[in-house]
């Protein structure tokens, strides 16, 4: 059963650890460089371009992170729906230990509850996730190929749920997500054509957004009992079909008298974004690990939000490009003419 992950968290912050190790740096610093964003450099690294502030945790985590049996691991490309999954995730998996009336979802924010594994290693050690008692629930933005073997191995027995979305609803919920914090001083429009225009050329942290699916579609097509592809507009449209999904792959599914008492209907209510954003731990304060608003995590989260942002000619170049990218993948997401 899941554990808190902030408090185990907090005991270990009782003994500092050292920074990340400096072996990285010659390495890091010969990767290609994009500084397009305007608040962010980004490097290439195995294909995808990772905030260069980043690399170091991501070439630790390759490097030292052991997969346990047990983990189940929340795998997303920003903005595609990351706070709900961990939101459902946590609560499905903890619902025999915390009672929904009085759940730590209601007192702390989704982040909190289920840690970025990329983050534990931003000190360069193995030790806060090597502290977390199994079975461990964490969560992560990197690419299926540039996790560590011990994940991704035939012989690896944790498994992945991984939540995809729409690419046009991606690419405003990144752009808005990035106005919303203020220590990004993200100029007022970036301008959204030109942050768009970056976007379709696959320029952000953890892209190109398709081959960032496509790893993690192929896979759950390979290996279905190892990786749950989820998109995230079926799970609006169903959430209790999938939350029972989600239950029953990772073993733990519901059972006739909680599908009676209704528990699945609960789990989805106290998970819903209207529920979480208007609780006070997530209008106020920040996120420890990043001093990311808490309420930047939440704004909309509709279906379909890009027809307020873009015209048909923007619409259609993410479209064009993702249609491309995922042709003869058996993968589709949404159109314009959706």
């Amino acid at each position: 059963m899941a554990t808190i992950p902030s408090k185990v968290q907090q005991e270990k912050e009782e003994n500092p650890i050292p920074s990340p190790p400096q072996k990285y740096n010659d390495l890091i610093s010969a990767l290609p460089l994009c500084t397009s964003l305007p608040h962010l450099s980004l490097r290439q690294y195995q294909g995808f371009w990772f905030p260069d502030n980043w690399l170091p945790s991501i070439m630790t985590m390759q490097n030292h992170f052991k997969a346990r049996p047990t983990d189940l691991i929340l795998a997303s490309y920003p903005k595609s729906g990351t706070t709900w999954l961990k939101a459902l995730a946590f609560a499905v998996t903890t619902r025999t230990r915390y009672p929904l009336a009085d759940h730590p979802l209601l007192s702390l924010n989704p982040h909190d509850c289920v840690l970025c594994v990329d983050e534990l290693f931003a000190d360069g050690h193995a030790s806060k996730a090597e502290a977390l008692p199994s079975p461990r629930l964490l969560a992560t933005h990197t690419p299926y190929s540039v996790l560590p073997d011990s994940v991704t191995s035939a012989e690896s027995e944790c498994q992945i749920i991984y939540v995809c979305r729409e690419a046009k609803d991606v690419a405003i919920s990144g752009w808005h997500f990035g106005q919303n914090i203020p220590w990004l001083h993200v100029e007022e429009q970036h301008l959204l054509a030109e942050n768009l225009k970056l976007f379709c050329q696959g320029l952000g942290p953890f892209g190109p957004i398709w081959d960032h699916i496509l790893e993690y579609w192929r896979e759950s097509q390979r290996r279905p009992n190892k990786v749950l592809f989820l998109k995230y507009e079926e799970m609006m449209e169903k959430p209790v079909e999938n939350v029972k999904r989600l239950a029953e792959f990772v073993g733990c599914p519901f059972s006739e008298g909680e599908e009676r008492e209704k528990v699945v209907e609960e789990i989805v209510q106290l998970c819903s974004l209207e529920k979480l954003k208007n609780l006070e731990v997530n209008k106020t304060g920040t996120l420890a690990s990043t001093n990311i608003p808490n309420a930047s995590f939440f704004r909309k989260g509709e279906v379909g939000d890009w027809r307020n942002h873009l015209d048909p000619e923007m619409a259609r170049s993410v479209d064009e490009v993702c249609e491309q990218k995922l042709r003869g993948s058996g993968l589709t997401l949404g159109t314009i003419k959706d």
